[in-house]
């Protein structure tokens, strides 16, 4: 089954959990758990998720590939809804979930919204060892990404985070264009208190 894999257009409106994108005059309404980070008229790529389901279907989007596999692997887990690993995702994070099921480490599972540790032990015994630890998915710092983006990220290490923990933070950034250095710190700092 084919599905559509991303949507490029500019945001139209947002609430706390879900954005309206505007694409060729069509507007998709996405559940999305970074809405913290939109600016209205804002151009962004979201990667979708379509979840069919008996009464109808509900869009779900991700700021980077990454992390729309790994929602995949968490709804494959008995039990496991789209709507708590949208969840997951927004309150603790890309990083904070991978570290946890990587080290087993169900006390950390269990404090994410919608997790008991009956859910917390199935998505540890199924999933652990299936994903790549964030460590592998470091981004070189390249002409790819902004200098804003690149000065950010150097500025959020002298603060004393690794590159392992800005991973994801770098593709968060580059899905939104054209902020100053100082916004995108700002946004660094909020993305990684979110994910600890």
């Amino acid at each position: 089954m084919y599905m559509i894999a991303f949507i490029k257009g500019f945001v139209s409106s947002y609430t706390t959990d879900s954005v309206v994108i505007d694409h060729d005059g069509m507007g998709w309404e996405i559940a999305y758990p970074h809405t913290d980070s939109l600016r209205l008229q804002q151009e962004v790529q979201i990667y979708t998720y379509l979840h069919i389901f008996d009464g109808g279907m509900n869009l779900y989007g991700f700021a980077s590939q990454e992390e729309k596999e790994l929602f995949l692997r968490l709804i494959s887990v008995k039990g496991l809804g789209p709507k708590t690993a949208m969840n997951m995702l927004s309150k603790a994070g890309y990083k904070a979930i991978i570290d946890s099921i990587a080290s087993g480490d169900v006390t950390a599972l269990k404090k994410m919204p919608g997790i008991g540790a009956k859910s917390a032990s199935q998505i540890v015994l199924d999933l652990q060892g299936k994903l790549v630890p964030t460590e592998i998915h470091e981004t070189p710092m390249s002409s790819q990404y902004a200098k804003e983006i690149t000065d950010a990220i150097e500025g959020l290490k002298n603060l004393g985070y690794k590159q392992s923990e800005l991973t994801s933070c770098i593709h968060y950034m580059a899905e939104n264009p054209g902020l100053s250095v100082e916004q995108y710190m700002a946004m660094g700092l909020r993305f990684m208190a979110k994910a600890r």
